[in-house]
């Protein structure tokens, strides 16, 4: 069996989940009147860093350099609470990147950032979800040798019985690993997950896999869910699956930042829109603005892509060609 990082999502029967998310009954109940929150974004002017009128997340000055690569250098971004961003661009754009450093898998070179007005610098990545800012990743993390509702409990945060003495003496935890697991069992029928229970979490499918990332970062009950391409190798059935469990979200009073490169999903459920190109955000605004805007067609097909090519123009690209080849034939000899 391939390693689960790098085998290709499969399109496995049992993805196929067309039914709509159950109703939540788990978790807080966050104060944030999500309608209010779209219709704020409406008035929030349409260049790249602008202000959002109730941000939950602001980062400045971010940059994070490799060797010679600037791989981010985000000199401005907010996130409006209650609402789906999606972070769009370009593969190299340094979406990923800017993710594993707002979530705290990575250092940033320079640049602050703060999640409810609280700083996030140098904070550990475990200490970010404690704080109620969750990610999932592009590939899946899920710990295979364990079962799907070990996995569910795993994703609890301030478990008592994780301390070394703790863990000798049940009546100090039992109680509350009762809590999470009655909770886990909920999350697994809303996320359709409930007959893989016993399952082996090695033994899904890639598409499954998926649904139990999310569930298990519900797990934490965070405020921000980021995605990191949700929708990545899963089949047609069940992106529709998702796609009701990422809104569900929102109407939670959740906030979700998600990467994607799928422009229909992103067109379906993003309220905002950022584009990132080559480490910068080129473009910001709601999707049918953005997908119509300049800097983002460039920022996808290249600058002076809709430029004719002459004849004359062709020729001399071709005669170029011709002589740095013969150049390079000559050298040789």
């Amino acid at each position: 069996m391939p390693d689960e990082q790098h085998e290709a999502l499969d399109t496995n029967e049992s993805d196929v989940v067309i039914a709509p998310p159950s109703p939540r009954t788990t978790g807080r109940v966050f104060d944030v009147d999500v309608e209010a929150a779209r219709r704020a974004l409406a008035d929030v002017e349409r260049t790249p860093g602008v202000a959002k009128p109730d941000p939950i997340l602001v980062a400045d000055q971010i940059t994070r350099t490799f060797g010679g690569l600037t791989a981010v250098n985000v000199e401005h971004l907010e996130v409006q609470r209650g609402v789906i961003t999606g972070l769009i661009g370009p593969n190299g754009a340094g979406k990923t990147t800017l993710f594993n450093l707002l979530t705290g898998f990575d250092r940033p070179d320079t640049g602050s950032w703060s999640f409810n007005d609280r700083s996030l610098n140098r904070v550990p990545a475990y200490k970010v979800a404690r704080r109620g800012m969750v990610r999932t990743f592009q590939l899946t993390k899920v710990l295979s040798k364990l079962t799907v509702i070990e996995n569910m409990r795993v994703g609890a945060t301030g478990q008592r019985g994780e301390g070394l003495f703790a863990a000798m003496i049940a009546p100090l935890w039992r109680s509350q690993e009762t809590a999470n697991t009655a909770r886990a069992d909920e999350l697994l029928q809303r996320f359709m997950l409930d007959k893989k229970r016993e399952d082996f979490a090695g033994s899904l499918s890639g598409g499954q896999r998926k649904l139990l990332e999310m569930a298990r970062s519900l797990m934490a009950d965070p405020e921000l869910v980021m995605l990191d391409e949700p929708m990545a190798g899963v089949n047609p059935a069940l992106k529709q699956s998702l796609l009701g469990h990422v809104k569900s979200l929102r109407d939670e009073g959740r906030t979700v930042l998600f990467v994607e490169h799928d422009m229909d999903m992103v067109r379906d459920i993003s309220d905002w829109v950022v584009v990132m190109a080559q480490g910068k955000i080129v473009a910001e605004g709601p999707p049918e603005a953005v997908m119509a805007d300049p800097a983002v067609i460039d920022a996808y097909l290249g600058a002076h892509h809709d430029t004719e090519l002459t004849f004359e123009a062709e020729e001399r690209i071709l005669a170029e060609a011709e002589a740095e080849i013969e150049q390079e034939a000559q050298s040789n000899d």
